[in-house]
């Protein structure tokens, strides 16, 4: 790093988060953060609460502290189409279960991850089913959509888990004993690798420094955030908490912070536990066209999209039902469209 660049603030702005989605820096398009209080759970794995009041199949209101989202019975997400892009799904507490059409389900949570290669097209479906019929079963989760180059998008479907125990999460302490804790996505962080990216993924190329990682920092505590690949976009969500210093900037709750990938950011927390969610990367820098779930470099590729939707289904749906949850007493597990079973240790 030049004298220059060191004599830098590491903070480029502070802007409020906002109402979702998040704002997301190239080559990131979408981040929201759903987290959701749901009540007990009714013998069809939806809440035992009354619906009244709610736009049921496009509830996003937050009434009584959770939403139905597309759901009608069970929250959550029924099947619909993604093409030229990838989802990558964090669950932070609670359940969320997947189908698609490549024929894979998933049961996954409690700090798992999904990451979905959509490529040329794909359907699935994300449902959050109550299991607990005695207490509230709590929702939180990340969904990030990560690009993908014009030479990537039309690749094929891939779906894939990196259970919680196998992602790294990084411990250090102040010179107090304070904890800063970071878990690591994507990308690297000293010693730290998590499990590689799918093979077409933008963040499986050695130098698109892409980089997902969550911080927890307990009160007090000081970390610096090491310096990234010159030219990434990097940004901080600061979603829990009270207040933070970053660099010489004072930072309240509910911030977005845009850094400088180059210059190390020096954290130092306030008086609550604070959490952040961090994403860098290297910017595509090709032209972004979007029309709800299809993201290409043009008009006439997402028309073509729509006519591809629309003759083939993506393959098909091969569920009974939009919104399929596994059985109750099922644990967390991923099927594979080759049949193979997985379940974590």
């Amino acid at each position: 790093m030049s004298q220059q660049e060191s004599e830098q603030p590491a903070v480029v702005r502070v802007s409020p988060l906002g109402g979702m989605p998040w704002r997301t820096p190239d080559p990131f398009l979408f981040c929201v953060h759903h987290d959701d209080r749901y009540p007990r759970g009714n013998a069809q794995l939806g809440p035992v609460a009354s619906l009244a009041g709610r736009d049921i199949g496009q509830d996003f209101a937050g009434k009584d502290g959770w939403n139905m989202y597309h759901g009608t019975v069970v929250p959550g997400f029924p099947q619909h189409p993604h093409r030229g892009f990838e989802t990558v799904t964090i669950v932070r507490n609670g359940l969320l279960d997947h189908s698609d059409s490549l024929g894979a389900a998933a049961r996954f949570g409690g700090g798992d991850v999904q990451w979905i290669t959509a490529g040329s097209g794909l359907l699935h479906s994300e449902m959050f089913p109550l299991l607990r019929a005695d207490t509230p079963n709590p929702v939180e989760l990340f969904q990030i959509w990560l690009n993908l180059p014009r030479v990537d998008k039309m690749v094929a479907p891939h779906f894939s888990m990196l259970w919680n125990h196998v992602i790294p999460r990084h411990v250090a302490r102040d010179e107090a004993g304070r904890t800063t804790e970071v878990t690591v996505v994507a990308g690297a962080l000293g010693e730290e690798r998590p499990p590689s990216p799918p093979p077409h993924s933008w963040a499986s190329r050695a130098d698109s420094d892409v980089a997902i990682w969550t911080l927890k920092l307990a009160p007090g505590a000081r970390w610096t955030l090491p310096v990234a690949r010159k030219g990434s976009n990097r940004f901080l969500y600061f979603f829990k908490g009270a207040s933070l210093k970053v660099g010489a900037r004072d930072v309240s709750a509910r911030q977005l912070i845009e850094l400088r990938a180059e210059v190390p950011a020096a954290l130092e927390n306030g008086p609550e536990e604070s959490e952040l969610l961090m994403l860098q990367g290297q910017p595509i820098n090709e032209p972004v066209v979007q029309h709800g779930p299809f993201v290409m470099n043009s008009r006439e590729e997402i028309i073509q999209a729509f006519q591809d939707y629309q003759r083939t289904a993506f393959g098909g749906w091969p569920w009974k039902r939009d919104d399929p949850v596994h059985p109750r007493e099922e644990g967390r597990f991923a099927r594979h469209a080759d049949g193979r079973l997985e379940r974590p240790a």
